[in-house]
């Protein structure tokens, strides 16, 4: 008996696995006919009448009657329903129907009890009676049922306990059912597979059920159960809609004037650096990306021919912060070779332990020594697993791959102000760049909105008066800029014919036209400055702890009339709302700060412009290829801009 039960159960356990397997299907749109599934209830059994000879050597001395217990029911089953209310149901499965008798007191004055398990094999057809327009439905039926367990225990005090099989036992019980249930669809109306949750509730009454063909005992049953059911659904006619024609989108060119009087701008700007080192994953050599010298190269080196960089545009991607982060080794042992006192820890990190860790530490070690004779002495190095400000946090599921692109690197450490400045971070102490950049709003702008989605390429034609046609380009981008200095060359005003070629991706020719008046203008020379902070991977890095560089030496060039624009950006790890919500947090409290210290000082006649842009591509100061480049992201920039004497 109890093979037969684990043999039922795994049937049971396999089928309902099925059936949650099936129902992964692709979509239809059509009721089935033949339904499939399992069940699983509990049985309450109620029992009435009276038994008092369990077998045919065991007469106990007083009779029970009542008893009652709860016992598990399990299904397969099928159903079928066409067309309108009736259907037909059927059942096959296994059925407890046991229970305890209420104590009885044997003449000795001794407490007695009875439990009887009594376990079935049932086959139960049913007629199906739909509810129309909802999912209720009602079935009734014979139930044939099979004996497979008869054991009953007895006790009574003063004697042995009594456990053995109930005698005179019908083999087979035929009885009836009636019962409710109802249908809670799990999937979509239009899935090919269509898989109900069904409980239902059913009541087996006394007769028919007597047990025995001895005595008066009989059972009535209360079934409360839960079925899964699955069906096919069979393929309707569709009628195939053609698709709506989309409209092609074009670029959109626009060409825009100089918006002010020529004028170059001398800046001073103020660069961070990186106090780290970011290796390529699997090689412990420095990448070919950053600067590496000779031992000649090194002795003429320094730092200063680092600080003037020729004419460069105000806008887009920071080169020359690149550059000068590039040559961090170099800046560093020059710093090093003049400031012998001076000593640094290396620390390097990576995923593959400590000891791959101290091997990137090492490295770098070995080029400060080997090129800038730098003694060892001066240098520890150890190995971790993770950097001591990690981007990857415990539990991180998200962006994996950045981040811990971002872990692998060697962070220098030191206690000299010659090497390192705290500027919020340990960062090191930075550059100082003077060069003169164009502001774009004193050139010519060339707006080709969708050419990077649409375009292979595109150039610009322009054509004066006298025929004469200078090209530009090709460009890739949605936007190019000129100077009116460089358009007009030897002449000092004139009208030009703009002509956008362009060849989409399909290989068409785009051509679209403008025009723009220019006239050369006497160019000024105007004075700005520009610093930037950085931010660590990390949220307890906060703007407030640049407080004491933002007030000491940013805020003093700041004077009455002055135009401070504060731009706030993210690089592309994180969501785009919480990315740009950031950048307008670290901005607003960056001008804060530097409000309070003006008010101070009593200067209050100051513009400021100040906005976050989070992770927007288009106005990024850096690519996001590499983790410099996402860390140099990670920013707030600060543009200081005299008023015009």
């Amino acid at each position: 008996m109890i093979f037969t039960k684990k043999i039922f159960k795994k049937v049971i356990i396999s089928s309902l696995m099925t059936v949650i397997a099936i129902s992964m299907a692709e979509a239809q749109n059509t009721q089935p006919t033949w339904w499939f599934g399992v069940s699983g209830a509990a049985n309450s059994n109620f029992y009435s009448g009276t038994t008092q000879r369990l077998n045919n050597s065991l007469i106990v001395p007083v009779a029970f009657h009542e008893a009652n217990g709860i016992r598990p029911f399990g299904s397969v089953f099928l159903e079928y329903r066409p067309a309108g209310v009736f259907g037909f149901m059927l059942n096959a499965g296994y059925d407890g129907r046991g229970s305890k008798f209420d104590g009885v007191i044997a003449p000795c004055d001794c407490p007695a009890t009875l439990k009887t398990n009594m376990d079935y094999i049932t086959v139960e057809p049913s007629l199906r009676l739909a509810v129309p327009s909802s999912r209720l439905y009602f079935f009734a039926g014979p139930r044939v049922a099979f004996n497979q367990q008869k054991d009953f225990n007895y006790t009574q005090l003063r004697q042995p306990n009594t456990d053995a099989e109930l005698s005179a036992m019908r083999s087979t019980v035929i009885t009836g059912q009636v019962g409710v249930g109802y249908e809670f669809p799990l999937s979509a109306p239009t899935s090919a597979t269509q898989v109900n949750l069904s409980p239902f509730v059913s009541y087996h009454p006394y007769f028919g059920q007597d047990p025995r063909d001895i005595e008066s005992l009989s059972i009535s049953t209360v079934r409360a159960g839960i079925a899964l059911k699955i069906g096919k659904a069979r393929k309707s006619k569709i009628t195939e809609t053609p698709p709506a024609e989309v409209p092609v989108r074009e670029v959109a060119f626009s060409v825009r004037g100089p918006l002010s009087q020529p004028v170059k701008l001398q800046v001073s700007e103020t660069l961070p650096l990186r106090h780290s080192v970011f290796f390529d994953e699997g090689s412990s050599a420095v990448p070919n990306r950053y600067v590496l010298l000779t031992p000649d190269q090194a002795s003429s080196f320094k730092e200063e021919q680092l600080q003037q960089e020729p004419t460069q545009v105000a806008t887009g991607r920071s080169a020359r912060q690149l550059n000068v982060y590039y040559n961090i080794l170099n800046i560093l042992g020059d710093r090093m070779r003049s400031n012998p006192a001076a000593n640094i820890s290396l620390s390097g990190a990576s995923a593959q332990g400590p000891v791959a860790g101290k091997a990137f530490a090492e490295t770098v070690k070995q080029y400060l020594v080997s090129v800038f004779g730098i003694s060892n002495s001066r240098i520890g190095t150890q190995g971790r697993t993770k950097p001591l400000i990690p981007s990857e946090k415990p539990g991180a599921t998200k962006e994996l791959t950045l981040l811990r692109a971002g872990d692998r690197r060697v962070d220098i450490q030191s206690n000299s102000a010659e090497l390192l400045m705290e500027v919020g971070g340990g960062l090191m102490k930075p550059v100082q760049i003077n060069s003169t950049v164009n502001p774009l709003d004193s050139q010519v702008v060339f707006t080709n909105e969708g050419a990077s989605v649409l375009l292979k390429s595109w150039t610009v034609e322009l054509t004066d008066e006298n025929g004469t046609t200078q090209k530009h380009g090709p460009y890739t981008t949605d936007e190019t800029n000129m100077t009116v200095a460089s358009i007009l060359g030897d002449r000092s005003e004139g009208t030009y014919k703009v002509t956008m070629r362009g060849e989409s991706k399909n290989g068409s020719a785009v051509t679209k036209e403008g025009s723009v008046d220019l006239k050369r203008g006497e160019e000024s020379i105007e004075k700005a400055y520009r610093y930037s902070i950085l931010f660590d991977f990390d949220k307890t890095q906060t703007t407030a702890s640049y407080s004491k560089f933002l007030t000491d030496v940013v805020s003093p060039l700041i004077s009455e009339g002055s135009t401070v624009s504060i731009h706030g950006h993210t690089d592309v790890i994180g969501g785009d709302a919480y990315n740009l919500n950031l950048s307008n947090q670290r901005a607003s409290e960056t001008q804060t700060i530097i409000e309070s210290a003006l008010n101070k000082s009593g200067i209050s006649n100051v513009k400021f412009e100040t906005a976050g842009f989070g992770e927007d591509l288009g106005r990024l100061p850096f690519d996001n290829n590499l983790p410099e480049e996402r860390f140099y992201n990670r920013t707030v920039i600060i543009d200081i801009m005299p008023l015009k004497k």
